[in-house]
């Protein structure tokens, strides 16, 4: 539910998006591919968004340009309405690989992004002991990488994501490669931490549930050439708690409808 968000400034917003690559294939005589084309939507402050499609419709693409690694071919990508040039400090990016860097400790991967800013020493070390207290690894800041479980390290990777305080969390399926009961353990944690420091997040995910269970809107994206098809608004209580939601027989109306949208079969598989 939106509660309370109704006068929320916009955070992020994609203005009629078409991004286009050059064709490397040797068997088209096209010149380019399009990726996603009049790509329209906003997320407001303290929203989460999950976006789902088949693969290779360019959901990642999107995040790409929303945190400004690529530039649309066409329309414009906005944050706090400023158009999106480059790389931007009020944008992070958590990834389905941790990406931890295996020559410092716990602590000191979380830092690295407040290191860059230049942050004094101690203020950096404060702030990072703190997030992972509240990522249950209080204890293991003197760890490295190889000494944690994919679940912890996962958790890290979300710390030293929080450590630089973004306006906007852009999320490519950061919990895929986990296991079932550490991805909802993570997915609780998630769920919490964005509602407390009232984040906004995009989220990429191929996990019905999982986007029903976090989000307040679900969009779902067309095959290649990608565009929104479809906005689903998750009227649910307890965004906070997505256990609480897997477990409200209201999930039951939303994933059947994702599923037809996407043409799934009983099988899973794309029909």
């Amino acid at each position: 539910m939106l509660e309370g968000k109704a006068m929320s400034k916009t955070r992020l917003e994609f203005r009629d998006v078409t991004k286009r690559f050059a064709n490397k294939s040797q068997h088209s005589t096209e010149p380019f591919v399009t990726a996603v084309q009049h790509v329209d939507f906003a997320i407001k402050e303290g929203e989460v968004v999950s976006i789902i499609g088949p693969s290779g419709c360019g959901k990642s693409t999107l995040l790409n340009m929303g945190s400004g690694l690529d530039a649309p071919s066409e329309g414009q990508v906005f944050i706090d309405g400023q158009p999106v040039t480059g790389p931007s400090e009020h944008v992070a990016f958590m990834l389905q690989k941790d990406l931890l860097l295996p020559w410092r400790s716990i602590r000191e991967n979380v830092e690295l992004g407040l290191e860059i800013r230049g942050i004094a020493a101690e203020q950096r070390r404060e702030k990072a002991l703190d997030l992972l207290k509240k990522c249950h690894l209080g204890g293991f800041e003197n760890h490295y990488p190889h000494q944690l479980s994919g679940g912890m390290r996962q958790r890290a990777a979300m710390a030293r994501t929080l450590a630089v305080d973004p306006t906007v969390l852009l999320m490519d399926e950061p919990f895929s490669a986990l296991d079932a009961q550490t991805k909802m353990v993570l997915q609780q944690d998630l769920a919490r931490t964005l509602k407390e420091a009232n984040k906004t997040a995009l989220f990429i995910t191929h996990d019905l549930v999982e986007a029903v269970a976090l989000s307040d809107r679900v969009l779902v994206m067309s095959q290649r050439p990608g565009t929104i098809i479809q906005e689903f608004v998750i009227d649910l209580a307890n965004r906070d708690d997505p256990m609480a939601r897997r477990g409200d027989p209201g999930i039951a109306h939303y994933v059947p409808e994702l599923m037809k949208l996407l043409h799934i079969g009983e099988s899973g598989a794309k029909v």
